[in-house]
């Protein structure tokens, strides 16, 4: 192993010209969770289980050419021109009295745009946070609309109509529904009495059920996050259900025709991810980009080290001709075309090449072995011994492939952050191998100066291998730890063959709930269940890795509903199943 390391370090890059001009040429693609320096424990009582990053209930909106990104406790916020590339802005919207009550600075954030000006709100029950506006953000020029927004809001949404009336919405509760109000858009009071608009029913809605599966019978589901969307004259109140610490955690959307309601459920959630390398896609908003298309900015939960430990993903998103509004999250955790492109919002066919593959590592701190960091779950982690410059990793495809990109997810093992932090950064570099034996270096960022703690590289040449290595160099904090070394790109074998014998199991007893079942398939390592109540709309989809089946609960029970699966391995996707009809 000694023998192996001292060769490792020694080699000298037999490619620079190429390392450089991958490192300078433009992305077209994405993977979540985005790659933003999330800052650490913003609640100082929850890091006994360890110090962690996180940051959750994002708001995305586009301004002045520029998307501005806005979530929860950052002391600040992040813009963007590409959705890709994010810069931190520190800020504080809390004067020194608030700050000595509260640790939540912007926490589940409103924020809208009226006119010329950017206005900004934090989640709040008492009655001294002041309604914050600005028309230079890029710059941080803030100051105060009102002093103090006196009717509060948890989990606020302020929504502009066409009309130029202005409504807020907020709620979180497993008690109490989702509010709305008219607001005065000049002295920004309210102008009527708070109404009562959704209460979940998750005796109808089965993935309004509390639990990580949905299974929990003895809480109440909660429902938060209230975001609003107007599009052909119909009105989306959009909702998360059922708790932000489970796979499930999506949001819903209910409509209506007009900012107030009446509002009717969409049966099945908007955004909605229960399964992959990462899981959970609720408590966010909708926003379209320059080119008008709209996508889905959420919550992506991973609750190991602190229920609130979160991330955040972006989702490409719409309305058909019926207007019903969707969320696309197959192949959520993939590559995806970026805005601007000609495919935004697309998944770019590059397949996971290294899967529950053998991997090798420099060393292994406690019961964080080598093969989480290939597992496809964000919860858990391989982790060094150490944090020092050195240690490595090394990921056996299996078989030469076509590697086009690849994503690093740090961990936070033994992490000593508090708060937002500044100036930090991750160093390293990758290999690329086709024996294991003679290496080229890859990728080059022994001289990154920034903090990129789910790093995702597209490269601008694809490279045949069979190995990955990766070598540490710099790390922020704590030890060298992964929860995704992911290697994306083509095998050059046969995609898997169609599922057979698939078989979803629903009784007159529990009509929200499902067994569902097929054939494994031999050269598959993963399969997509894609349902909907219209064979026409399977917009939802589930993600399922190692297993032939999945026990869902996730349905309306007065609906009829159509499934299909399809196969997944290294060099593609499967045949669909034809669309199975369960009443």
């Amino acid at each position: 192993m000694k023998a192996m390391k001292a060769i490792l370090l020694s080699i000298i890059c037999s490619s620079c010209f190429f390392c450089m001009a991958a490192a300078q040429h433009h992305q077209q693609t994405y993977c979540n969770p985005i790659n933003i320096d999330y800052g650490y424990c913003p609640i100082p009582d929850f890091v006994q289980w360890g110090k962690h990053r996180t940051t959750a209930d994002p708001v995305i909106v586009r301004y002045q050419n520029a998307y501005y990104l806005f979530s929860t406790n950052q002391q600040g916020y992040w813009w963007s021109d590409d959705l890709l590339h994010w810069h931190f802005i520190s800020r504080s919207f809390l004067n020194d009295e608030q700050k000595k009550r509260t640790y939540d600075d912007l926490c589940a954030p409103a924020v809208w745009i009226m006119g010329d000006t950017m206005l900004v709100f934090g989640s709040t029950y008492t009655n001294d946070f002041p309604i914050w506006m600005s028309t230079d953000p890029l710059h941080n020029r803030w100051q105060k609309a009102v002093d103090s927004f006196r009717i509060g809001g948890w989990d606020p949404d302020f929504f502009l109509d066409d009309d130029g009336r202005l409504y807020m919405y907020n709620g979180s509760s497993n008690a109490y529904p989702i509010y709305g109000v008219e607001i005065n858009r000049h002295s920004l009071g309210p102008e009527t009495a708070r109404k009562e608009l959704l209460l979940l029913q998750p005796w109808r809605y089965g993935w309004q059920r509390f639990g990580e599966y949905n299974d929990n019978i003895f809480l109440d589901p909660f429902i938060e996050g209230a975001w609003m969307t107007k599009h052909n004259g119909k009105y989306y109140l959009q909702f998360a259900a059922p708790g932000t610490e489970f796979s499930g955690y999506a949001d819903g959307v209910a409509v209506g025709n007009s900012p107030l309601g009446p509002f009717q459920f969409q049966s099945d959630p908007l955004s909605y991810k229960p399964g992959g390398f990462v899981r959970g896609a609720g408590h966010g908003s909708t926003f379209q980009d320059a080119d008008a298309n709209w996508w889905h900015v959420s919550t992506i939960r991973i609750s190991v080290k602190n229920n609130f430990e979160r991330r955040i993903g972006i989702w490409p998103a719409g309305f058909d001709a019926d207007e019903v509004m969707y969320c696309n999250t197959a192949f959520g955790d993939y590559p995806h075309y970026l805005p601007g492109t000609a495919k935004a919002g697309q998944f770019t066919g590059w397949m996971l090449l290294n899967y529950a593959k053998p991997v090798q590592v420099s060393s292994t701190d406690g019961s964080h072995s080598a093969n989480f960091a290939v597992d496809e779950d964000i919860r858990t982690y391989w982790s060094a011994a150490s944090g020092n410059a050195g240690e490595w990793i090394i990921s056996d495809l299996g078989s030469i492939s076509t590697v086009r990109a690849v994503q690093i997810n740090y961990a936070d093992q033994d992490a000593s952050f508090m708060g937002k932090q500044q100036g930090i950064y991750h160093q390293y570099q990758l290999y690329d191998s086709k024996d294991g034996v003679h290496w080229h270096l890859l990728i080059d960022k022994s001289k990154n100066q920034t903090d990129v703690p789910h790093d995702y590289v597209e490269l601008d040449t694809p490279v045949e291998a069979r190995y990955i290595r990766m070598v540490n160099i710099h790390m922020p904090t704590g030890k060298f730890a992964l929860s995704g070394l992911r290697v994306f790109g083509n095998g050059h074998g046969t995609k898997p063959d169609s599922v057979q014998q698939f078989v979803v199991l629903r009784t007159e007893k529990d009509k929200r709930s499902a067994w569902i079942r097929w054939n494994p398939v031999n050269n598959a390592y993963a399969y997509q269940i894609y349902y909907g109540t219209d064979p026409h709309k399977l917009y939802n989809c589930i993600m399922v890795y190692a297993d032939n089946q999945y026990f869902f609960e996730g349905m309306d029970r007065e609906k009829t509903y159509y499934f299909t699966i399809e196969a997944l391995n290294e060099n593609g996707v499967s045949t669909r199943k034809s669309i199975l009809e369960v009443p």
